[in-house]
């Protein structure tokens, strides 16, 4: 009976190249053997096929579940996942892509009714302590059974009973052949370019890639995975190469451009322009005419190294939209990024960045790609994927909350239970929590309906999600746990407490019990209104009287700093390294809510202003000077400044008279922490600057003065002194006033 349903299920794949979905449940060993089976009679080539698993089962490619994604970007006839030790939906959503036309997925699982409540290896890292594996739920399994037993395509077969719940069959009508691609009758790049396209949304991308020939081009290409616009883009990438131009091309990581660095190589080799490549420059790929396609990490690639001729940016919407603009500053861009897909939605990019973009300088030339190139338009497969991991969620349409304002709305407890069992409340949920996020992933669907340590707090207009929060409990923690975390241990779940104690060695923080703001959104028809402060606040009068602390971890902007800061949460922390993917220092900050609370908040928070000085002068150097500011500013610590008559008379003098700030900056230091902790009205923005860039980051004069517009060092030195004026009359002692009053 398995072998007709598996030849079946491939002959109809191959009719109508599409992907069709067998799922062999029940007993494990019973599940490899009627998977040896299908694969025999679909007449599935071994060499062609691929095994997600922990077992080497089958006489096939075996790739370990951690490594799905070496599958990204390849193209297999078949893909088994053994879904037993682990269902791990992120390892769902990349193979899923790299099955062809006329292929299949193989799903092995137990038994459909038993899975829901089993547990596995996925479950244990939603298990974080002080929570139990029994604590997790089985919401989305039970999701993805439901999705499985709906969806057309997608065959059933119980391998323990040798019986076919479901045939998998759609019995679709005859369709038209695709017609091949015909290329522009006027194009600058080379015919081989043109040719090697697979589809005419293809061609129609990489003809308008010849955009970038021109100055102050900006090109936009959006298509949902698998419609080969890393193709298109590594194509552009070597007819630009072969003009002789600089292509600097950036992703979240350099096996995300591996298919664009493919195409553009092959293409420049069928050119016979392709340069021996050079090991000591393994990312990099050159002509024989001067021309070159390098690659580096987003971070490296915003400052535009080597001042490239054109900067391509992949998978953009995996990126935060800061990091986005810093590629505003090239001469010709384009951003080609994944609509619906495992990386994370376009959200961010589509809402938060296009209106950038659009309000530059540049000629901004959109395209999009709809047609599959892999499998034909509608395959089953791909429609069960983003329903099953929800790769299309996104907010409610617009119009429904154009006019939502924090009066006008409801909050709510979201229980997970109810985002279960209402599709369009998790649509509306989760989709905000897309937009809020640059990578949001298929786990973090199965962590939002199972993970015991996470709840969902929404304001709701007229029914409708308008405003999300994702709340993470953490501390409340054993001392043998502490003690792993103070020792080095890692303890999941826990980022905060974490961080304080591994960290900054405060063994105790993980006692408290908070609440940490994993991510907050607001409909952006809605943002600017207090939707989403209103929405903190509705979490604090619930939830202020069962935890210590409510806290916050994030890459820090100025308007984020300044975000929380105005509802109340002051910094305790801002790392010493830079997210390899932002390119931005995380702030940490805490708003107690309890005595303990208030004393781990307070001694963390007069720790970071007295230490910050230091650290800006050496891991921080870099910081930008208004995340900064933005950071002091929320810091509510009270700083005794601790200057001698000494300091006193030095400081006054160089604000007043001929003093040097030279001679000791260590006074001059302190009173710029103690200046700019908790925010000052004395200073501009300019001058607060100023004391960021030279007093605490060390600057030399002439970075100082690049940096903020002066004319010369010296009179970036003469404005140093003129911000130190205000500050002597607010701070100084009478030694100091003394010492000013003789230079008036």
């Amino acid at each position: 009976m398995l072998r007709e349903v598996a030849e079946a299920l491939r002959a109809e794949a191959q009719a109508t190249n599409e992907r069709r979905l067998l799922v062999l449940a029940g007993d494990r060993d019973a599940g490899f053997a009627a998977a040896e089976t299908a694969l025999d009679a679909a007449d599935l080539d071994a060499s062609a096929t691929s095994l997600v698993s922990a077992r080497d089962e089958l006489d096939c490619e075996r790739v370990p579940p951690a490594n799905a994604d070496r599958l990204l970007g390849t193209t297999r006839d078949a893909v088994v996942v053994d879904c037993h030790d682990a269902c791990r939906p992120n390892a769902l959503g990349r193979v899923v892509g790299a099955v062809d036309g006329g292929g299949l997925l193989v799903l092995l699982t137990p038994p459909l009714d038993d899975w829901p409540a089993r547990r596995d290896g996925f479950d244990e890292s939603l298990a974080v302590p002080p929570f139990e594996l029994e604590d997790v739920g089985g919401r989305f399994r039970t999701r993805l059974v439901s999705t499985l037993r709906a969806h057309p395509g997608v065959a059933i077969v119980d391998v323990d009973a040798d019986t076919v719940e479901r045939d998998g069959l759609t019995h679709p009508a005859p369709r038209t052949a695709r017609r091949p691609p015909t290329p522009p009758a006027d194009h600058d790049f080379p015919e081989a370019a043109y040719e090697a396209c697979l589809t005419q949304d293809q061609l129609d991308a990489l003809a308008a890639f010849e955009h970038l020939r021109d100055a102050g081009t900006a090109l936009v290409v959006e298509a949902d995975r698998g419609r080969g616009k890393s193709s298109a883009a590594g194509l552009a990438a070597a007819c630009l190469a072969l003009d002789g131009q600089n292509v600097l091309v950036t992703a979240p990581s350099y096996r995300s451009a591996g298919e664009l660095f493919a195409r553009a190589a092959a293409l420049l080799a069928d050119c016979e322009q392709l340069a021996d490549t050079d090991r000591d420059r393994p990312r990099q790929v050159e002509t024989t005419g001067g021309g070159s396609i390098r690659f580096a990490l987003p971070a490296d690639a915003a400052a535009l190294p080597g001042d490239p001729d054109a900067v391509l940016v992949d998978e953009a919407a995996a990126l935060p939209v800061r990091l986005l603009e810093s590629f505003l500053d090239a001469d010709r861009v384009a951003f080609v990024t994944t609509v619906h897909g495992y990386e994370g939605a376009g959200r961010g990019f589509d809402v938060r960045f296009r209106g950038r973009l659009g309000d530059s300088a540049f000629d901004v030339k959109p395209v999009r790609l709809d047609e599959p190139i892999r499998y034909a338009p509608g395959d089953p497969v791909e429609v069960w994927a983003f329903r099953a991991l929800l790769l299309d969620a996104r907010p409610v349409v617009d119009q429904l909350v154009t006019d939502a304002t924090p009066a006008d709305a409801d909050y709510a407890v979201l229980d997970a239970n109810a985002l279960a069992a209402d599709e369009t409340l998790l649509r509306e949920a989760f989709g905000l929590l897309v937009y809020a996020h640059y990578r949001t992933e298929p786990n973090d669907l199965a962590r939002l309906l199972d993970a015991p340590n996470l709840s969902v707090r929404a304001l709701e207009y007229d029914g409708h999600v308008v405003s999300v929060a994702l709340l993470a409990r953490e501390g409340g923690l054993d001392a043998e746990t502490r003690r792993r975390m103070y020792e080095g241990g890692r303890i999941r779940g826990n980022m905060l407490p974490d961080v304080l104690t591994s960290q900054l060695r405060d063994e105790s923080a993980a006692r408290p019990v908070g609440r940490r703001v994993m991510r907050i959104a607001t409909h952006h028809v809605a943002r600017s209104r207090g939707l989403g402060s209103a929405l903190l606040a509705a979490v604090e009068r619930e939830l202020g009287d069962e935890v210590d602390w409510l806290g916050v971890g994030y890459g820090a902007t100025p308007a984020l700093l300044a975000f929380w800061d105005e509802n109340g949460y002051s910094t305790v922390h801002l790392s010493t390294t830079r997210n390899e993917s932002s390119g931005e220092y995380s702030a940490l900050m805490l708003r107690p809510t309890s005595e303990s609370g208030r004393a781990l908040a307070a001694r963390h928070t007069q720790w970071f202003a007295e230490r910050i000085a230091d650290v800006l002068a050496d891991a921080l150097r870099d910081a930008e000077p208004d995340v900064v500011r933005a950071a002091l500013r929320a810091a509510d610590a009270d700083l005794p400044l601790g200057l001698s008559d000494d300091d006193w008379q030095l400081v006054a003098a160089a604000a007043y008279g001929p003093g040097l700030y030279s001679v000791d900056p260590e006074p001059f230091r302190r009173l710029a922490v103690a200046a700019l902790v908790g925010g000052t009205d004395r200073l501009t923005a300019r001058e607060e600057r100023l004391l960021v860039l030279k007093v605490l980051q060390a600057h030399p004069w002439s970075v100082a003065a690049d940096a903020l517009g002066f004319h010369s060092h010296g009179q970036c030195m003469r404005a140093l002194g003129d911000a130190y004026q205000p500050l002597v009359d607010e701070f100084g002692t009478d030694v100091a006033t003394e010492e000013a009053r003789r230079y008036e």
